[in-house]
């Protein structure tokens, strides 16, 4: 017999058992033992609605075998708040089954039920880059913290930021490490080369980007901060305008063929003024392409660009001559794309002639 079956705290419960079309189901889900067993009484206590300490305890173990089970998620979401239970031992709980299910969407939207009810962010980020350690482009973090940043604010706040802890436990499991690590946390270092306990969103992806260039997440999540507060003005502001220009130039630098610093520099500038400003980065894309003579092309984002700005100063033929490039040598994998833009070159010149 199973668990539940023979438990007496669950003697006056009569089992739904899953019904999965009659006695000969063309296709039935072969469900392990347990797991049958769980999910049978679930459905005869959410048949009564009954929200109490017992039916607390089975939704933990049917997650247990199941965090994706969406449906079990909201019935605990439903019974926390009836038993008034203590949000910050839910949390704790739930810190657990983050770490051993990095992956599973529905953790995180019962995160941001409880903090919504709490009503603090305190200790969030640094869970946040505990289990960003393990994946740095985890897709259901990064949503997760951009929704920690427009709930409670923060935007320019420093937020305590684990990164101390972290440090102290990569040390105790590697003695000696190649200095990418001690490099990024020295970002946000003190004068003893301390880790700072603290740090704003703005120096997180700094951290993130450094130890990992091609990060698009981090990426993405900086031009979030930098941009998507409503109350500042963001790349539209001069000096942070100049800022995240020279941030975005001093990666590509060091990465001429990442991509992730160049869609940046294209969004920082397009924002800030429009799709003409890109002409301002023909200086800087030079510095990656040089078509004199043979040629040489450190960078095929950098053509990309350099053909885009080509073709908006009216330079048919050197735009033509870049794209011919991105079709047959730097980018072939999309050689229609390429030979499109090229084609189109010659239809706007018909179009404004007309």
């Amino acid at each position: 017999m199973g668990n539940y079956t023979d438990d007496p705290k669950w003697a006056d419960i009569a089992p739904f058992p899953q019904d999965d079309g009659g006695p000969n189901p063309l296709a039935a889900i072969s469900y392990t033992e347990g797991y049958a067993e769980a999910m049978s009484y679930l459905r005869a206590v959410m048949a009564a609605n009954e929200l109490s300490e017992r039916a607390l305890e089975l939704t933990e173990d049917i997650i247990g075998m199941n965090p994706a089970h969406y449906t079990v998620w909201l019935y605990r979401s439903r019974i926390l708040t009836s038993l008034s239970y203590p949000l910050g031992a839910e949390v704790q709980w739930l810190n657990a089954v983050a770490l051993r299910h990095q992956k599973n969407y529905q953790i995180w939207h019962h995160r941001q039920y409880l903090l919504d009810l709490i009503g603090s962010p305190a200790g969030e980020i640094a869970f946040v880059n505990r289990m960003l350690q393990g994946d740095a482009k985890n897709y259901h973090v990064w949503s997760y913290r951009q929704w920690l940043v427009r709930r409670f604010g923060l935007w320019e706040g420093k937020q305590g930021n684990g990164r101390r802890e972290l440090a102290e436990e990569a040390r105790e499991v590697e003695e000696e490490d190649d200095g990418e690590e001690g490099e990024a946390l020295g970002l946000v270092a003190g004068s003893e080369g301390e880790v700072a306990e603290e740090t704003s969103e703005l120096e997180e992806t700094a951290i993130f980007i450094h130890e990992d260039v091609r990060n698009n997440s981090a990426w993405n999540h900086r031009f979030f901060i930098v941009n998507g507060n409503e109350e500042s003005e963001g790349v539209k502001d001069a000096g942070v305008y100049e800022r995240e220009l020279a941030f975005a130039e001093e990666a590509i630098r060091k990465a001429p063929q990442n991509q992730s610093p160049w869609s940046y520099l294209r969004g920082t500038v397009g924002r800030a003024k429009g799709k003409e400003g890109l002409q301002e980065l023909r200086g800087f894309c030079e510095e990656f392409v040089d078509l004199r003579g043979e040629g040489t092309v450190r960078s095929s984002h950098a053509l990309d660009l350099l053909a885009e700005i080509w073709g908006m100063e009216d330079k048919k033929e050197e735009a033509r001559t870049a794209y011919g490039l991105l079709a047959s040598r730097y980018d072939p994998i999309r050689t229609n794309y390429w030979n499109y833009l090229k084609a189109k070159l010659g239809t706007e010149t018909v179009a404004a002639a007309a």
